[in-house]
């Protein structure tokens, strides 16, 4: 798989940084003089579409606060099938298994249909900061647990919910997080393929374009490759 390396750069000055993580709850705890410091220690980095940021086994070095983006989180089974754990966009941070005590990678994060920018910052410095403000170590378990909670409830539909449940739930899922009114529909612009989606569901690609397919008749969504329309969200529950 080949692998661009990630663009490093300086032309981001600290003002900058410092209004971008401004933005972050993981860091609400820290007052302007620390978020500051953080600003300074920060490394601006950016990937192009559909390129990895981090793969497993790599070194769980830093942590990655995304500004800019979206980015698909996610494992390889033994027989290299993709599994897709979460899809996240400016505003979520990526790597924070490193701050739980992670040495190596166990997913890889790869950027999405658009270029991803980010500020970097090395374990080792947040860790320090860690130290120096409790409420920040309250407010990292508290962001690990709910990381936690999120999957065990993925993990939880997967065994307990046919696959057609499974992808309705993806569809309101993500047009409550994503969507934007037209009217009395929701449209949602994605970029994911059927099989991402398949790969997020726990079902196949040919299950997914069948119930896209079954929903499309009904009259309840309409698609296409870069956007969804649902047309009554309560139909669809």
């Amino acid at each position: 798989m080949f692998l661009v390396p990630i663009q490093i750069s300086a032309r981001m000055n600290v003002d900058t940084k410092l209004q971008f993580l401004k933005e972050f709850s993981l860091l609400l705890p820290l007052d302007d003089i620390q978020l500051r410091k953080l600003a300074n220690i920060a490394e601006w980095r950016s990937v192009s579409r559909y390129q990895f940021i981090f793969m497993p086994d790599e070194p769980s070095n830093g942590i990655y606060f995304i500004t800019k983006g979206r980015v698909k989180l996610g494992t390889f089974s033994p027989d290299g099938r993709e599994v897709i754990k979460e899809i996240l966009q400016a505003g979520a941070v990526i790597g924070e298994l490193a701050l739980s005590g992670e040495i190596s990678r166990t997913e890889y994060a790869q950027a999405l249909h658009d270029e991803v920018e980010m500020l970097f910052v090395k374990v080792t410095d947040f860790q320090t900061m860690m130290q120096q403000n409790t409420r920040l170590v309250y407010t990292v378990m508290q962001y690990l647990a709910k990381r936690l909670q999120r999957v065990e409830e993925r993990l939880t539909r997967i065994v307990l919910q046919d696959a057609r449940k499974r992808i309705i739930e993806f569809l309101l899922e993500t047009a409550g997080r994503d969507g934007r009114k037209v009217g009395f529909e929701m449209l949602v612009k994605h970029h994911l393929t059927q099989q991402d989606i398949a790969n997020l569901t726990g079902t196949s690609r040919q299950t997914v374009t069948s119930v896209f397919n079954d929903l499309k008749r009904m009259n309840l969504i309409h698609f296409n490759r870069s956007s969804i329309l649902i047309r009554d969200m309560e139909k669809l529950a």
